[in-house]
């Protein structure tokens, strides 16, 4: 398990390095399985755009990658992602479709179709900038099993409908960052009988819409199946709703108290995808080395 340690009273954190060769700056650098190599077989990313019955009024874009090594008699398992532009794009923070492909290639993740979800706007229209669509807040930060809703009861049966799906929750792993962090968490708190896996980059448990409530609620709720990989820097927001950094560490500490299986990593950096884009690889590794 990798932790900050206090140390004087408190005052002072000592970082235990994630893995060897990773940066925890805002300077990090990608490893060779965040860069595209020759024949390493590549998935394939279809667009859609969604109108939502959970959310009424609301239109989203969302995005589907898929495997080459797919087979559809063969289920494959699921990963979502909040805010899915940032984690869908080859050459952004976290380069998801190009890390997929080479853990799958080289078979340290099970096959895995992706769910790259952006939140929804109102209207008919979608938004210039998907970070600023107006329901992004009330989707992300409220503490319901509405946003599960959209996922379980709309989107994940839509795609289904041309893909085969693994029916286990631990096929099943949900991330974001931010606001997406802490909702991913939820949907996994919500419904651990659907999602097994968790992973949060810059988490927002802080009280925006009451998400500085969970560490409490992991401490004196009977414990969830779920697995969770948390990533945080020590430069992250400080603001009306709360401090990120210090807000991580309770969730750390809470996790720990109640044995969960789960790994925290902390660096330097600030309220980005850059520290937890660099470490992408190895956290899906972690997450789906049950498998």
């Amino acid at each position: 398990m990798n932790h900050f340690l206090p140390v004087a009273a408190g005052l002072c954190l000592t970082v235990l390095a994630f893995t060897a060769g990773f940066a925890q700056s805002e300077t990090a650098t990608y490893g060779p399985d965040s860069e595209r190599h020759e024949g390493v077989p590549k998935g394939e990313i279809t667009r859609f755009v969604w109108k939502s019955k959970v959310f009424p009024g609301t239109i989203r874009e969302y995005y589907v990658y898929v495997p080459a090594q797919y087979k559809a008699d063969s289920p494959a398992a699921l990963m979502v992602f909040q805010d899915g532009h940032a984690y869908v794009k080859e050459d952004g923070d976290f380069r998801v479709p190009v890390v997929f492909d080479n853990l799958i290639h080289q078979k340290a993740m099970p096959v895995t179709i992706g769910l790259f979800v952006n939140p929804g706007q109102h209207g008919d229209d979608l938004p210039k900038d998907p970070w600023r669509a107006d329901n992004r807040s009330f989707e992300y930060d409220t503490l319901t099993n509405q946003y599960a809703r959209l996922l379980i009861e709309e989107l994940i049966p839509e795609i289904s409908k041309k893909y085969k799906l693994a029916d286990s929750p631990k096929m099943r792993a949900i991330g974001g960052i931010s606001s997406g962090g802490i909702c991913a968490f939820t949907v996994a708190w919500q419904r651990p009988d659907y999602f097994q896996k968790v992973l949060s980059h810059v988490g927002s448990f802080t009280n925006i819409k009451g998400g500085h409530v969970y560490p409490s609620l992991i401490r004196k709720a009977p414990k969830r199946d779920i697995k969770v990989f948390l990533q945080d820097g020590s430069n992250d927001l400080d603001n009306a709703h709360g401090n990120w950094w210090l807000g991580n560490l309770q969730m750390d500490a809470a996790l720990k108290f109640s044995k969960y299986d789960y790994k925290f990593v902390g660096g330097t950096g600030g309220h980005n995808g850059k520290h937890g884009g660099s470490i992408l690889p190895e956290s899906l590794r972690w997450l789906w080395k049950d498998q």
